[in-house]
């Protein structure tokens, strides 16, 4: 399956961690989306994602070995569209600017905002649930 997805993240903490050539950042405890596309298969994607040890490709690697994702979301396409779901994200919430956008013009696709207010958009721009074991 081809398409887009969303990671949806808890920080429980605050936490500066080094992301890749970018260097350390500071991400306040709390909920964060990350936006990603995976044209080469969406399972495979998500499953990188979960990996505890992983070669690491995207910023999103570096901040997962400090928050947890809750929720996955996804919408199957043919054509690369996570511009257009975090430009979504762009209006209402906070951004880390230049996170998992280097191949783009957008100014982030990592967002924090209260978990109520992100899955509400989610829902809104049509993404599904996907299924995956916690475990």
């Amino acid at each position: 399956m081809k398409g887009s997805y969303i990671l949806l993240l808890h920080l429980k903490q605050d936490t500066s961690c080094i992301i890749g050539k970018r260097g350390p950042l500071l991400f306040s405890k709390g909920y964060y989306v990350y936006v990603g596309s995976a044209l080469n298969g969406i399972e495979q994607r998500i499953q990188h994602h979960f990996r505890k040890h992983k070669k690491f490709h995207w910023h999103i690697d570096y901040l997962l070995n400090h928050a947890e994702i809750t929720n996955v979301y996804y919408k199957e396409n043919n054509e690369k569209e996570e511009c257009m779901i975090a430009s979504q994200f762009t209006k209402s919430f906070s951004s880390t600017k230049r996170f998992g956008c280097s191949d783009c013009a957008c100014t982030s696709h990592l967002f924090s905002g209260t978990y109520k207010n992100i899955v509400h958009t989610i829902e809104t721009i049509g993404m599904k649930p996907y299924p995956f074991d916690k475990d």
